[in-house]
């Protein structure tokens, strides 16, 4: 056998998987000689494609939520002849653990989850109160790492990805974006549920702030195919409004994930929800607004060199649930497109000025 690889598997969630790709850099740090492989669903694997660090992606061909023993079995067979000398195990099941285990890698690396004792030989344990989700996982690297606060930028690497000039091109030419006019994005869905959701009515507003501050701003609305109507809502509210010759471009389930990638790379700004698109932004280091309601703003915030996150922290927040148990969403609600522009202004001058400068 030629060389011993490193496996990473993926979380399940797009937003969680760039946070974790720190780890990978500490990795290749400290093994620069070793293969990074990636086992990830198809729907979270472009993430993966655009980091720099990895050899090579392996999609999952399991079902969500079915323990398929057979086939996990099959699949660890695969991954025994490419020789790994470890796996990070990054989801907290026990299906998971199960795979590098059949695999016979040597060195399972994990936390304590569902009575995962023996498929994880290296095991951690997370810490109360519960650390940054970029500290959670980079502390599965050695030395461990469990900086907090202010700290946190300090003491890891950011997330990181890249795309390429030929990708940025190809998606604004699908589009119909015009490369010549700056763009901003607006991802106004949320995977996890509708609390965390921002009003369309909100983001058409802001829209129409941007716009009157450059009307040749090109506002592109993304997300999955679950997003659409969310997205025709602001697109319906912003054509409404003011600007009704506006350029907007309702993308959501029009790109794919890795084009939707692309067109991040080169916007002025994005602005999302706590959400897998606003994670992709940080780690372009594109300047970003992040919107929190019912999620914690200190748990998973955007790490780009220019960054906002905006949460009104009420008293109900952060309750972390999916819809919101009280029925009024005030911590969304309440955050008004006149304060959500307060903070992204001072970001697109300041881009602006050291795109200038």
């Amino acid at each position: 056998m030629s060389e011993l690889r490193t496996l990473i598997i993926s979380p399940n969630w797009i937003g969680d998987a760039v946070m974790a790709q720190p780890l990978l850099q500490l990795l290749r740090a400290a093994h620069p000689e070793r293969p990074i492989d990636v086992l990830a669903p198809p729907a979270v694997s472009p993430v993966w494609r655009q980091a720099a660090e990895v050899d090579q992606v392996l999609e999952t061909p399991f079902r969500h939520g079915a323990l398929q023993l057979k086939q996990r079995w099959k699949f660890a067979r695969m991954l025994r002849k490419r020789g790994y000398a470890d796996a990070y195990v990054l989801p907290n099941t026990i299906k998971y653990a199960l795979i590098p285990w059949l695999a016979g890698i040597r060195q399972r690396v994990g936390y304590k989850g569902e009575s995962r004792h023996g498929l994880i030989n290296v095991m951690h344990h997370d810490e109360l109160p519960p650390r940054p989700m970029v500290a959670f996982y980079a502390a599965l690297a050695k030395p461990p790492v469990t900086v907090q606060g202010p700290g946190l930028r300090a003491a890891l690497p950011r997330p990181r990805l890249f795309a390429s000039e030929a990708q940025i091109a190809a998606v604004f030419g699908r589009a119909g974006l015009d490369p010549a006019r700056p763009v901003v994005a607006m991802a106004p869905g949320a995977e996890f549920g509708g609390a965390k959701r921002w009003p369309a009515r909100h983001f058409a507003g802001l829209a129409q702030a941007l716009l009157a501050r450059d009307p040749s701003t090109q506002i592109a609305l993304l997300g999955s195919p679950k997003d659409q109507e969310a997205c025709a809502e602001v697109a319906a509210a912003l054509q409404a409004g003011l600007h009704a010759d506006a350029a907007v471009f309702n993308l959501a389930g029009v790109t794919s994930l890795a084009e939707a990638i692309a067109l991040i790379a080169r916007a002025a700004a994005v602005v999302a929800n706590d959400s897998g698109l606003m994670h992709i932004a940080s780690a372009l280091n594109r300047p970003v607004l992040a919107l929190y309601g019912p999620t914690d703003p200190d748990h998973a915030p955007p790490f780009s060199d220019l960054a906002a996150s905006v949460s009104l922290r009420l008293d109900c927040a952060p309750c972390k649930q999916r819809e919101c148990p009280l029925g009024h969403q005030d911590c969304m609600v309440k955050l008004t497109p006149d304060l959500a522009w307060r903070h992204l202004q001072p970001l697109l001058d300041a881009s602006s000025n050291s795109a200038h400068g």
